[in-house]
């Protein structure tokens, strides 16, 4: 366990690449294309890769700073999975660049316009699953896992401190 918490900032730095690196490959190298939301949901991952490197070069990769950018990327990055998910299972209603519907309207331009700024890929499509669940269902429960063992991370930390 204290390998876990030494090695912490290193850890969720290579899971990140592992996801992001995942995600790549699946769009393009099997042409899984992503929704705007998917691609929103990368941005966690992004962020916690650049943060990390910054902290690293700075030598502060023990700053307790560190791990609360993380942990508030993740509440982002959780934020729009469980938000997609919902969108896929048809329980929210995802945003106006993610669906694929087409308002009525009785001007010819305006339908015109609507399709052609129709999304590539509809977010309440889900392309492939693994398990039975969708690419933002595995995002979802990976990001509440980080989310608590960050958390746990965090609180431990803390508590050092304070015990010292």
């Amino acid at each position: 366990m204290i390998f876990v918490y030494k090695y912490w900032g290193y850890i969720i730095f290579v899971l990140s690449i592992i996801v992001i690196t995942s995600a790549l490959i699946a769009e393009y190298i099997f042409n899984l294309l992503p929704c705007k939301m998917c691609l929103y949901q990368r941005y966690t991952y992004y962020f916690v890769i650049v943060i990390f490197l910054l902290f690293y070069f700075l030598k502060k990769s023990s700053n307790i700073w560190l791990y609360i950018l993380i942990e508030m990327s993740i509440f982002y990055g959780l934020f729009y999975s469980i938000w997609h998910v919902g969108v896929e299972k048809k329980l929210l209603k995802g945003p106006i660049s993610c669906s694929g519907i087409i308002n009525n309207t009785n001007s010819t331009d305006n339908l015109k316009d609507q399709i052609i700024n129709q999304p590539i890929i509809d977010c309440s499509n889900v392309g492939w699953y693994i398990f039975g669940l969708s690419a933002a269902t595995l995002n979802t429960i990976f990001l509440l896992f980080i989310l608590v063992l960050n958390t746990i991370f965090i609180t431990k930390v803390y508590y050092d401190k304070e015990k010292n």
